[in-house]
């Protein structure tokens, strides 16, 4: 790959303060857990009470906005003008694109949440624990919050940058995406301010990952090696995965996640069929093809519910927690989409980006999620070794009814790390690109040093955070949960202004042709065929 002739510089205007405030984060977390944990409570209370409806209804919006233009004539749009080629096979595409997505949470998740609503629906809606009701809830619950809600609020971001950075050759900033709005003044003041919050929700965001991510891997060394779990060992393991994942990061896109996004995908395939093949196949494709059917007939009473009559608090711990995340991670998943994206239309964008992902994480769930519950019906005791030892050893103590048990359960452990490592890596990079400055240059790398000290900064946050669960007053898992929330929070309206944003400078391009030139850093526009002078970004 040509290097980029342009050197990069940081963009100071988004450094200074965005590491500020996390060292504040940092500091109070050291100094006051409990005020910490408090205060994120405080936010997390205020944004499910009175703006939960607009959550839900904001993931269906997106994904309406996605499929139409998937079907409409934008489709034909290519990314990049007609003659643009690609730069990545249509398989390290999708690979990067599932792994530097929820794959992350499918390996924590793909036991936990659907053993956890069979033995555990809301009381509010009446379903008997263990029963086929329960067990049609817990898969189509699983499928809503894996599959096209959260690959569609990336797609939604992703094109709409995409557009800017191809199309337009604006900067290969979250912040171009604003331009219908607030033309060429975007890259003052109002752009900083809008990468600095996408940016605060990202780290808030990958701090919970890797929180989560840590958890479930000590509960693994536990299993196979009686290497006592806990904060101790959640450190330590937060310290050797941001060593890797700033490793990769710094050696580039086709070194580093291309490499691990393969490896780490023919995994999850390897994973899946061991499960469907050695476990219960007929009871799996039984409960997967129930469980798909459910989805489709409840899809918009279970996106919507809220339980405003019987005030249960399910809605604020599951979609609430998953929409936040989602959308902390949107912005910067979508400028990460944008750049892999060259020489393809709108349309393959959104299979690859979307459609492909989620039809991946209906099936993953179908599996995993349809073993785990003939493991709880046939005796195995997966809910009680959830509540003795968390949802993070769910997994473990599901393989453990399986052939080749501590073989599969080390690889599961191995791919948590790949899994965790690849998106970190994918969101080091994009943090570390939007705190340089931007030219619109797919050879472009940011600085290492930037990569090393945001890797390291995210890490922080999530060491502080599982160090905040004492007391016994919260769970790790819930600590999680409530960071993302607060990460996401923000930028539920900000995506809504990138939505519209997106849908206006695609169906409207005309009216947005422009010039940027990176080595003088002008945006120059071109107005009926003349052009206007430069303007110094």
């Amino acid at each position: 790959m040509e290097k980029s002739k342009v050197k990069a510089h940081i963009r100071w205007s988004i450094f200074i303060p965005m590491s500020v405030i996390l060292l504040i984060a940092i500091i109070t977390g050291v100094v006051a857990p409990e005020q910490f944990y408090n205060a994120q409570n405080k936010i997390v209370q205020f944004a499910f009470e009175d703006f939960g409806w607009l959550f839900q209804i904001s993931g269906n919006l997106f994904l309406f906005i996605c499929i139409f233009f998937m079907f409409s004539k934008y489709g034909d749009i290519k990314f990049g003008g007609p003659d643009a080629k690609p730069t990545l096979k249509y398989w390290d595409w999708f690979a990067i694109t599932l792994c530097a997505g929820i794959a992350t949470g499918i390996c924590f998740w793909g036991i936990a949440e659907p053993i956890t609503h069979f033995m555990n629906p809301p009381k509010e809606l009446g379903l008997k624990p263990g029963s086929e009701a329960a067990a049609n809830f817990a898969m189509t619950t699983s499928f809503i919050h894996w599959t096209f809600i959260p690959y569609a609020m990336y797609a939604i971001a992703g094109l709409g940058i995409a557009f800017c950075v191809h199309n337009m050759k604006l900067p290969y900033q979250i912040s171009s995406l604003l331009y219908p709005i607030f033309g060429k003044k975007v890259y003052g003041t109002i752009g900083a301010v809008v990468d600095n919050i996408c940016m605060f929700a990202m780290v808030g965001a990958v701090a919970a990952v890797l929180g989560v991510g840590a958890m479930q891997m000590g509960s693994g060394l536990n299993v196979l090696t009686g290497i006592q779990t806990g904060k101790t060992l959640w450190v330590i393991l937060l310290a050797l995965l941001v060593v890797a994942y700033i490793f990769c990061s710094w050696t580039g896109l086709t070194k580093g996640i291309r490499w691990l996004s393969d490896k780490n995908s023919k995994i999850y395939l390897f994973l899946m069929i061991f499960i469907l093949v050695v476990g219960p196949t007929t009871f799996i494709l039984k409960m997967g093809t129930q469980g798909v059917g459910d989805f489709i007939q409840n899809y918009f009473t279970r996106t919507h519910y809220l339980s405003p009559i019987e005030g249960s608090e399910w809605p604020r711990w599951w979609p609430i927690y998953y929409w936040a995340i989602w959308l902390a991670y949107a912005p910067m998943e979508g400028m990460f989409f944008a750049s892999l994206c060259k020489g393809r239309t709108i349309r393959e964008f959104i299979i690859v980006n979307l459609i492909c992902p989620a039809v991946f994480g209906i099936v993953w769930f179908a599996v995993f999620g349809g073993a785990a519950i003939n493991v709880q019906l046939t005796g195995g005791g997966l809910w009680e070794a959830i509540q003795k030892g968390g949802l993070e050893a769910s997994v473990f103590a599901f393989l453990s009814h399986y052939p080749l048990s501590k073989v599969i359960s080390w690889i599961f452990v191995i791919t948590i790390f790949i899994s965790i490592v690849t998106l970190c890596d994918s969101m080091t990079s994009t943090v570390a690109s939007l705190t340089s400055t931007a030219y619109n240059d797919e050879n472009q790398e940011a600085p290492g040093v930037l990569k090393i000290y945001w890797g390291i900064v995210m890490a922080s946050m999530a060491i502080i955070n599982i160090l905040c669960t004492g007391g016994g007053k919260i769970s790790g898992i819930d600590a999680t949960k409530q960071i993302s929330t607060v990460a996401g929070f923000p930028i539920l309206f900000f995506m809504l202004i990138m939505a519209y944003c997106t849908v206006k400078i695609i169906v409207k391009g005309e009216k947005y042709d422009v010039v940027y030139h990176p080595e003088t850093a002008q945006v120059e526009e071109i107005v009926l065929g003349s052009k206007s002078n430069g303007e110094t970004l």
